[in-house]
């Protein structure tokens, strides 16, 4: 296994083990406006996923793009396509090399997919309202010059952050739209996984 499937392989099991930890939250969050079962939809693709044999890839972005067909199949819910989506732009132009630049290129590729999929902006209460931030944040590390493990803690935090914004936010997209009045005062769960996905990547594939 190459060093790039390998550092995929760490993300994805961590991924597993944080979603299944964290499904119950996730589906309470996801109740408040949509069907409760984002946590599970997410648990549910990211051990399916767990479950491709990759040892035989020879890439980063080979194991990204299985990853990313994984989650359109398994995760339920519009969350299936969106992440899968946003994994597969992501690894259509992973680098075999990653650098920072590189690494916000692929992740700005990644969030025009699902922009482009969803129909849906910064500010309409989403997971591109985590992502979004996460880009730009890499787009100056890499301006600044800096090392990837550093641009890619600096990207979690601005996509953890980006989720937490999304309290202040009216839904605009999604069936929490339907609910537009009752969902400022409450998180987005898509941002919140966006913002799990983030954080796991930096101690993974740094």
């Amino acid at each position: 296994m190459t060093d790039g499937v390998a550092a995929v392989t760490r993300w994805l099991r961590a991924c597993a083990d944080e979603f299944d930890a964290r499904r119950e939250e996730l589906d309470a969050l996801d109740r408040l406006l949509g069907d409760g079962d984002h946590g599970t939809n997410m648990c549910r693709g990211f051990i399916a996923a767990q479950t491709l044999d990759l040892s035989e890839l020879v890439t980063g972005a080979e194991a990204l793009r299985q990853v990313g067909m994984a989650l359109v199949s398994n995760v339920g819910g519009a969350s299936g396509p969106l992440f899968g989506t946003y994994l597969l732009r992501i690894g259509a132009v992973w680098p075999l090399h990653p650098t920072t630049r590189a690494v916000a290129m692929a992740t700005r590729q990644g969030l025009d997919g699902v922009m482009a999929r969803g129909k849906a902006s910064v500010g309409d209460k989403t997971m591109v309202d985590a992502i979004a931030p996460a880009a730009d944040s890499l787009d100056l590390s890499a301006r600044d010059g800096e090392d990837l493990a550093v641009a890619l803690e600096k990207a979690a935090d601005a996509a953890e952050a980006g989720a937490l914004a999304t309290v202040g936010m009216a839904a605009r997209r999604g069936r929490a739209h339907l609910l537009a009045g009752e969902s400022v005062g409450v998180i987005d769960p898509g941002a919140v996984s966006v913002g799990i996905i983030a954080r796991i990547a930096a101690q993974s594939l740094s």
